[in-house]
């Protein structure tokens, strides 16, 4: 029963893991991700206790999955000493997609991982209480941080122009 129960949850909310893998990895490293993501899922599946949207709860253990990675690899870039920015690539992003919003895509890929993480919850409409129980901040700070994310992103596009 749990286990069909989970594969229900996982189906429902496959976007939203794959947003976060494709905002967070590339390559071997989104399949990787995804793989560590699901296993975390599955290893605290029984203790969602419902206090939360699904959805909420999902997001926050993607995340915090993606970031851990995230400083995992940057630790071993640093000892190599150079970081490689094809780990933050929106390379699967449909090639179809509006122009302006792949464009937006990109800007997103150069915002330092919490920023990345507060707006894609953002897009996904979360409201600011709900982003910072995920991100783990005061609701002040995620409303400060997605005016200066904002303001960020306006001035790129207006500079891209």
């Amino acid at each position: 029963m749990k286990q069909e129960e989970f594969i229900a949850v996982i189906k429902e909310h496959q976007k939203l893991i794959y947003k976060v893998c494709n905002a967070y990895a590339q390559g071997q490293n989104r399949k990787d991700l995804e793989q560590e993501i699901l296993i975390q899922l599955w290893t605290s599946f029984d203790k969602y206790d419902g206090r939360v949207k699904m959805s909420t709860w999902i997001y926050k253990i993607a995340l915090n999955t993606a970031i851990s990675q995230y400083r995992k690899s940057l630790t071993e870039k640093k000892r190599q000493s150079t970081i490689d920015k094809s780990l933050f690539s929106f390379a699967d992003y449909d090639a179809g997609v509006d122009q302006q919003i792949a464009q937006l895509y990109q800007f997103i890929e150069q915002l330092n991982y919490l920023d990345k993480a507060i707006i894609l919850l953002y897009l996904d409409n979360y409201k600011y209480q709900e982003i910072a129980e995920i991100i783990g901040i005061s609701k002040t700070n995620v409303a400060s941080k997605i005016n200066r994310i904002k303001t960020k992103l306006k001035k790129q596009f207006k500079n891209n122009k």
